[in-house]
């Protein structure tokens, strides 16, 4: 048995669980990683990935060393050709031009042509991607720095590829965009609602905790989603629906609980406004006209609704399948009214729930990772919000823009002469993570200069002029917060892997520079800890006021904390909301965009696996990827026979936008006219498919329903042909 030299407690770095780590280290080295059974939110418990996905860090193709482009070192005016790269968007390859250097030659020649951008062309020339990856420090200082020196909030990440419907949503109808329990209070329910989540592999310490509610203390499970997910076994009640009518189905239970006098109406009296003209709305939502919508029986509408609105306590959970469409914030706003008609909110045991998928994408949000707000959700285009950050910052009066800025997918939409030149990528992939990868590709080839902050060479770096080598959470300190809202310390177990720097480190030398080359009067940016740039945020953020690194040291805490003597706040909205009344809203049923047809007769949807993450770029270099080595298309039995496809044969995945090769599994864990691909694998992105329609609100992509064929293909076809899987499904 090793015997550690010392036990780091830190917080896990995959999804919004938050789970506690104790990485057991011996020579600079993470040998085996445990977790305290007094945690507060995993007891002890981990996933697969928590235990033991943190070799990543130690991968042979992690770069440690700063690289740069060949022409930038050789001092010509002039910017790589990206249309040259190798045709496929998924091999992550790339020119092999670089060069490594060292720190000083690596930031200078960032500087230098970020600030030669910027002096040409202006503030909206530039964009910055922020990282759900990273510490809320990270993603504090790299929006700051970009509004505090190039002015411009062209600022988002990833929660704009996920929960950015369930954010505006929740925005319009409560004034809040976060849980609005803590996960855990699942165990005080006796009905809760499971929607668009595929809990126990997205969330899985969250699932057992669900499983525990119903194993134990009796409550009763819905389950409402197109996939018989394993939840579905514990569950009462199961509504298969087509993916893209979320609408119709949660309107026509709300129509139910009306019609059948199930309202609580003390609660809606006193804590909403516009339910006449809502309940005018629902006229058309029968259940048997969300039957024929949806294909979920009109009788199942009906017991789900009697028994979320009989309940005592029962909340809603929800996650990407709610969001991830073009009627993302319609979807989200159909659940909330369900919460305002029923009073299921403004309790312990209650509530709204939007699983957030990231490990810190709620913090990344918080800090104001985002082109509308400031951190603490402060609008930027809001009278006195921007004078606060002016003041914090050093910057002069009325220097900070006003200027609403582009999301994530209106970035790259932007990237041409006169519009985006040049793009900051601190950790995230979009050559992944956007959907339509042919047309993402062709925006990135647009852009004159891309710098990547990361640990490997990912689909995206590949194009990046300038790669910055940063480090994971083992090798810093800072904070992430969780889908709880609970703010927990990240600690370093190591110091970084050869030259590679801290992301906070990279971007305080970064912005010293280029305020130097601006001539701008001096930001603070000398911070001598993580803590110090947690203050200097929570000095103008109220949620984060009381908020310091010793209140954290031991389990946390849920914000709101708008005092050091604080404890936190589990639970929101029992006296009111932060919009004062909650509002319902009327709604109409939009279609998917892109409805199936003879040519494309099923609809995909796209989602994560239990052994792998977000794109890829850390558990496919982890012994994880040994787990689940290829990608592979759940297909129903009944569609497999019809289309003559058998269990674990290749076959051809295509849409309008572009096409894939990967396996069949044959399984009745999709539903018939389903097909189900993971986004992880670049030997078959499933974002090659995927349709870049948005939410015209929340601007976020409808990953989770397009039309698609599929047919036989040829096993040459495969990318990974050798590869087997490890799961037993063929």
């Amino acid at each position: 048995m090793i015997e550690p030299e010392k036990i780091t407690s830190t917080t896990c770095p995959y999804c919004g669980v938050g789970c506690t780590l104790q990485l057991h280290v011996k020579d600079d080295f993470i040998y085996r990683v445990t977790s305290p059974f007094d945690s507060p939110v995993n007891h002890g418990n981990l996933c697969v990935k928590g235990r033991f996905g943190y070799d990543f860090i130690y991968h042979p193709k992690r770069v440690t060393v700063p690289m740069v482009r060949r022409y930038l070192l050789d001092g010509k005016p002039q910017t790589m050709d990206r249309s040259t790269f190798p045709s496929s968007v998924v091999n992550g390859l790339s020119p092999t031009d670089w060069v490594e250097t060292d720190w000083d030659t690596a930031l200078n020649l960032t500087a230098d042509k970020l600030v030669e951008i910027y002096r040409r062309d202006g503030s909206d020339a530039m964009a910055v991607y922020c990282c759900a990856k990273a510490t809320n420090e990270d993603n504090y200082l790299l929006q700051k720095m970009y509004r505090a020196i190039f002015r411009t909030n062209n600022i988002d990440h990833c929660t704009r590829l996920c929960h950015a419907g369930s954010v505006v949503a929740l925005q319009q109808a409560v004034g809040s965009s976060a849980m609005s329990n803590s996960a855990s209070e699942v165990l005080q329910n006796d009905v809760f609602i499971v929607t668009g989540s595929n809990t126990s592999e997205n969330h899985p310490i969250i699932a057992l905790q669900m499983k525990e509610a119903v194993r134990k203390h009796g409550a009763k499970l819905i389950v409402i989603d197109p996939r018989r997910i394993e939840l579905v076994d514990f569950a009462e009640l199961w509504l298969p629906l087509k993916p893209g009518t979320n609408v119709p189905v949660f309107s026509a239970m709300a129509q139910v609980i009306v019609r059948e006098n199930l309202v609580n109406w003390d609660f809606v009296n006193r804590r909403t406004e516009g339910v006449e003209d809502f309940i005018a709305s629902l006229d058309k939502f029968t259940p048997e006209y969300a039957e024929s919508i949806s294909g979920v029986s009109a009788d199942l509408i009906r017991r789900a609704a009697r028994m979320y609105a009989s309940a005592k306590n029962a909340a809603i959970y929800w996650g990407m399948g709610i969001s991830q469409l073009s009627h993302g914030t319609a979807s989200a706003l159909a659940l909330i009214h369900l919460a305002f008609l029923t009073g299921h909110i403004g309790r312990p045991g209650t509530g709204l729930n939007p699983l957030r998928g990231q490990n810190n994408v709620q913090g990344a949000s918080d800090m104001g990772a985002m082109p509308f707000h400031f951190p603490g959700y402060m609008r930027v285009d809001a009278p006195g919000n921007a004078e606060q950050w002016e003041k914090a910052w050093n910057v002069e009066p009325g220097g900070l823009s006003r200027k609403l800025g582009l999301t994530t997918t209106e970035i790259l939409s932007h990237a041409h002469p006169g519009g985006i030149r040049a793009l900051y990528i601190m950790g995230e992939n979009p050559l992944m993570s956007e959907p339509n990868l042919n047309e993402t590709r062709r925006h990135m080839e647009q852009l004159e200069f891309i710098v990547a902050q990361d640990l490997f060479i990912t689909e995206s770096a590949a194009f990046a002029d300038v790669f910055l080598p940063a480090t994971p959470f083992a090798e810093k300190d800072g904070t992430f917060t969780n889908t709880d809202r609970r703010i927990q310390r990240v600690r370093a177990a190591h110091p970084p892997r050869g030259l590679s720097r801290r992301d906070s480190d990279i971007l305080c030398a970064l912005a010293l520079r280029l305020e130097a080359r601006l001539r701008l009067p001096t930001a603070k940016w000398d911070y001598a800890h993580p803590s110090e740039i947690l203050r200097e945020m929570a000095s103008v953020n109220p949620d984060y006021a009381g908020v310091t690194y010793e209140r954290l040291e031991k389990v946390g805490l849920i914000y709101p904390v708008p005092n050091e003597t604080h404890p936190g706040t589990p639970d929101l909205f029992l006296e009111t909301f932060p919009r004062g009344r909650g509002k319902f809203t009327s709604l109409d049923y939009v279609p998917a965009m892109e409805p199936v047809d003879d040519e494309y007769p099923f609809i995909l949807t796209t989602g994560r696996v239990l052994e792998h993450w977000h794109t890829g770029s850390m558990t496919r270099h982890s012994e994880l990827d040994t787990l689940y080595p290829e990608a592979l298309i759940e297909i129903h039995p009944a569609d497999a026979d019809i289309h003559g496809i058998h269990n674990g044969q290749a076959v051809k995945v295509s849409s309008r936008r572009g096409e894939v090769v990967l396996r069949a599994w044959v399984t009745e864990k999709t539903t018939v006219g389903v097909v189900f691909i993971p986004f992880h694998f670049h030997e078959a992105a499933a974002n090659l498919l995927t349709n870049d329609a948005l939410d015209p609100q929340a601007k976020i992509p409808e990953f989770k329903a397009c039309a698609v064929q599929v047919f036989p293909a040829r096993e040459p076809d495969l990318q990974n042909p050798a590869a087997v899987t490890q799961r037993g499904r063929y």
